[in-house]
C-alpha cells in the first residue's frame, strides 16, 4: 500500500514522502491516525505540485539549519550531574537534559530531535548526539557528564 506522509513518523519517513507499507498498518493506524493519506495518481501530481512550490522556501531553512549547526558545532557542551560512588550516576542523562544544556547555550531544540548514542548514559564522561535540524541536516554534538558542584 502506497501512502503520502502528511507528518513525520519515526523509522518510516518524512512528511511528504511516498512510503510502502503493509496494508493492515496503513489501513488499521496511519490514515484513522491522520498521518498518512492514500497515494494515488491526483495526489501523486498535488504532492508534486507543492514540492516544486516549497523547493525555494525550503532552500532558506536549510540554509538556517546549516547555520545552527555550526554554531552549535562550535559548542563545548558540559552537563553536570550528582554522582555517587566512583563515577555512577544518580539517575542518567538523556536527550532531555541535551536540550536543556542548548537551551542554556542560547539553541531551543526540541528534545524529540535529539538522540543521545546508547541511549541513557549512567556514568561520567564523555558522549554523543545526534541533533537534526531538518530532514537534510544533522549534527554530531560531543557533550560530557561532569560531576555537580
Amino acid at each position: 500500500m502506497e501512502l503520502i506522509l502528511k507528518q513525520d513518523v519515526e523509522g518510516l519517513g518524512f512528511k511528504d514522502d511516498i512510503v510502502t507499507v503493509k496494508n493492515g498498518y496503513g489501513r488499521n493506524f496511519l490514515i484513522p491516525q491522520g498521518v498518512a493519506s492514500l497515494a494515488t495518481i491526483s495526489a501523486k501530481k498535488v504532492l508534486a505540485e507543492n514540492l516544486k512550490q516549497r523547493a525555494f522556501k525550503e532552500k532558506k531553512v536549510i540554509d538556517d539549519a546549516n547555520k545552527v549547526a555550526e554554531a552549535i558545532n562550535a559548542l563545548e557542551l558540559k552537563i553536570a550531574a550528582k554522582v555517587g560512588t566512583g563515577d555512577k550516576l544518580f539517575g542518567s542523562v538523556n536527550n532531555i537534559n541535551v536540550a536543556e544544556a542548548l537551551e542554556k547555550e542560547g539553541h531551543e531544540i526540541d528534545k524529540k530531535y535529539i538522540s543521545v548514542t546508547g541511549g541513557n548514559v549512567k556514568r561520567l564522561g564523555k558522549y554523543n548526539a545526534t541533533v537534526r535540524l531538518h530532514r537534510e541536516v544533522s549534527v554530531d554534538l560531543p557533550f560530557e557528564v561532569v560531576p555537580q558542584a
